[in-house]
């Protein structure tokens, strides 16, 4: 009875490797929580409180989403409001009154976040404005300095006589 090591080992590379991705994928959708409370409603509340503030570090993800030293602190935060039975609007004032408007991923629209809310469409009006000014120069009449006028008789001369000493030094190369 002959054993054949190369196809046993193959079938085993095949299973550590389908292991290792089925591993992956269940890591790669894993939400970064440290502790989870024991209670799943106000679980529940903490992930969608962390749902809507933005990490400070990753500036674009939720605190939820990201891995970050910071968010994890937030995130106990928040559990630690929860358990002391806070509302999930003063869970927020909290956080603002500590981090202000920008820890929200959707910033309300008042006096002081008005430049979060317009210098996305200024910044646009700006460039859409340059653009028109450009396309407008591009198109405008010549004015004198940009046309070209003849050539002078001196001018006509000097052309002529570097033309000549340029062919003449071809002719010697």
């Amino acid at each position: 009875m002959t054993i054949n090591f190369g196809q046993a080992s193959r079938r085993l590379m095949y299973v550590l490797c389908l292991l290792g991705t089925i591993g992956f994928v269940g890591f790669a959708s894993a939400v970064f929580v440290e502790e989870r409370l024991d209670d799943p409603v106000k679980e529940e509340r903490v992930r969608d409180i962390a749902e809507g503030i933005r990490c400070l570090v990753c500036q674009n993800q939720s605190i939820l989403d990201s891995n970050a030293g910071l968010a994890r602190d937030l995130r106990a935060i928040v559990r630690e409001r929860i358990l002391a039975g806070d509302t999930d609007d003063q869970v927020q004032n909290y956080l603002v009154s500590r981090y202000g408007d920008w820890v929200l991923l959707n910033p309300p629209f008042k006096m002081r976040t008005l430049v979060l809310w317009l210098s996305p469409m200024l910044v646009l009006l700006f460039g859409g404005f340059l653009v028109v000014r450009f396309l407008r120069r591009k198109s405008a009449a010549p004015t004198e300095n940009s046309v070209s006028r003849p050539l002078t008789d001196a001018e006509k001369k000097t052309f002529d006589q570097l033309m000549a000493e340029d062919d003449g030094e071809r002719g010697r190369s």
